[in-house]
């Protein structure tokens, strides 16, 4: 799994950013100025403003002045389309929402925002956006195909509709980390929800970078979002006309979560629409009482390539002297089957890893316990805000077990005095590379059965609540 190097890009990201508004300024400076020189001559015509909020986020907003908010609004008696563009540039993600005469035209990764004739733009206006909702992150976009929007006056030679299409688009990319189930679901899945889920299934998926794979293994929620079979977009030689697209995908900041204060949807909500793509049985976990006939079932996620459990078996015996009906398994193969595998439990344990990602499909108020290797600091804080906290807004109740070095495989491979044992170095210190290969991709987890119990009991104690 690949993510920023922690705390060493804020400033750069921080200087890019006070550039960035710069450069806004001084673009919403000289359309002022053109607006003040030629007003003038300008007449009764209807023209296309530029409008720029610099805060927090960016947002680019050009909007037809006779329009109100509503899909038709009424001037002089007649009716005219919306006409609308707004840009909206976030830390995580970047995205367009375009009403009127949208054309898509896939060969050259160009959408066309051409206004009405009784509409005119000052100039041609143009931006570039990657449809992949972590911006953020140089290794995932140089995988992402860019794409340009462009806002060009009618009269202005444009490519013209070969197929038109009365519902609205969204275009969104299967490039950057996708083939990592966590990426998966925190860069694209759940911002696809966030940005689709308001057209009740009535809305046109266009893919770019596509990856045949990833659209069967997410079919079922693909077919929950859209009614329709996704376009593939980027050798498709056909113009195609739209009434309203999204370019890019709306994304919350943090990993795995949605804030239901910022959209109209919540974790509570994405989990309930999970349930209904793949059918899972399970609302809430077993509440156990004295008497009861039922065990919790715990189910134990193994790994086979690193972070995984080397004495598997003995923390099953430990945990069924305890009382639960153990399984074990790894994350793979069909979504449709691993997801109502983990559903029907109510104790989930794994190591940091995207496979923890399946947390999404557990009931209500079933535990989580995230065990955490080796790593110092940098390690903590991926264990934290990737698992940790987004678990806290899905109901369900997170358990966090820290293993010492004792438990670790670090020490068959480096003396005790080595810095990687002795002090875990921050990533800003070796990179992320040398961080990653070691405290990731090459440590493994001997779990201390006894001192491991008290927090297996712990989950029990949660589950009696």
């Amino acid at each position: 799994m690949i993510y920023d190097t922690i705390l060493a890009k804020s400033f750069s990201r921080y200087e890019q950013r006070r550039l960035g508004y710069g450069a806004f300024v001084s673009c919403l400076l000289t359309v002022l100025s053109l607006c003040t020189v030629f007003k003038p001559y300008l007449g009764p015509v209807h023209v296309l403003n530029l409008k720029l909020s610099i805060g927090v986020d960016t947002k680019m907003h050009m909007f037809n002045d006779t329009s109100s908010s509503s899909q038709i609004a009424k001037g002089d008696g007649k009716e005219t389309k919306k006409e609308e563009l707004l840009c909206t540039s976030e830390e995580r993600t970047e995205f367009c929402q375009a009403w009127g005469d949208i054309r898509v035209y896939g060969k050259s990764s160009t959408v066309y925002f051409v206004p009405s004739k009784t509409t005119m733009l000052e100039k041609n206006m143009s931006w570039s956006l990657k449809p992949y909702a972590r911006r953020d992150d140089v290794d995932a976009m140089i995988r992402v195909r860019e794409w340009s929007l462009k806002a060009v006056n009618v009269s202005q030679e444009v490519p013209q509709c070969t197929q038109k299409h009365s519902i609205p688009a969204v275009i969104f990319s299967t490039g950057g980390y996708v083939g990592n189930h966590f990426h998966e679901f925190t860069d694209i899945v759940i911002p696809l929800f966030l940005t689709s889920r308001q057209f009740n299934g009535e809305v046109q998926f266009i893919i770019t970078d596509k990856r045949p794979w990833w659209i069967s293994k997410h079919k079922p929620l693909l077919k929950k979002l859209s009614n329709y079979e996704i376009m593939d977009i980027d050798r498709d030689d056909e113009v195609h006309c739209f009434p309203r697209v999204n370019v890019g995908l709306k994304r919350q900041h943090e990993e795995l979560s949605i804030d239901p204060q910022k959209y109209s949807y919540s974790m509570k909500d994405f989990r309930d629409f999970l349930r209904s793509s793949y059918a899972l049985k399970t609302v809430e976990a077993i509440k156990i009482r004295d008497g009861q006939l039922g065990k919790p079932r715990l189910m134990i996620l193994s790994r086979k390539r690193s972070r995984s459990f080397t004495n598997t078996d003995e923390i099953a015996k430990m945990a069924e002297s305890l009382g639960f009906d153990v399984i074990i398994k790894e994350a793979g193969g069909s979504m449709w089957n691993f997801a109502n595998v983990v559903n029907s439990c109510d104790v989930l344990l794994g190591v940091h890893g995207a496979g923890l990602t399946n947390i999404l499909f557990l009931p209500e108020n079933a535990v989580f316990i995230q065990v955490v290797p080796y790593g110092g600091f940098a390690l903590d804080w991926l264990a934290t805000n990737d698992f940790g906290s987004p678990s806290k807004y899905m109901n369900i109740k997170y358990l966090e077990y820290k293993i010492s070095l004792e438990e670790s495989t670090l020490i068959q491979q480096y003396p005790l005095d080595h810095m990687f044992i002795k002090d875990p170095p921050l990533v800003e210190k070796i990179g992320w590379d040398a961080f990653k290969s070691v405290y990731l991709d090459k440590q493994n987890v001997q779990l201390d059965v006894n001192r491991f119990r008290p927090t297996l009991q712990k989950a029990l104690e949660l589950l009696y609540q």
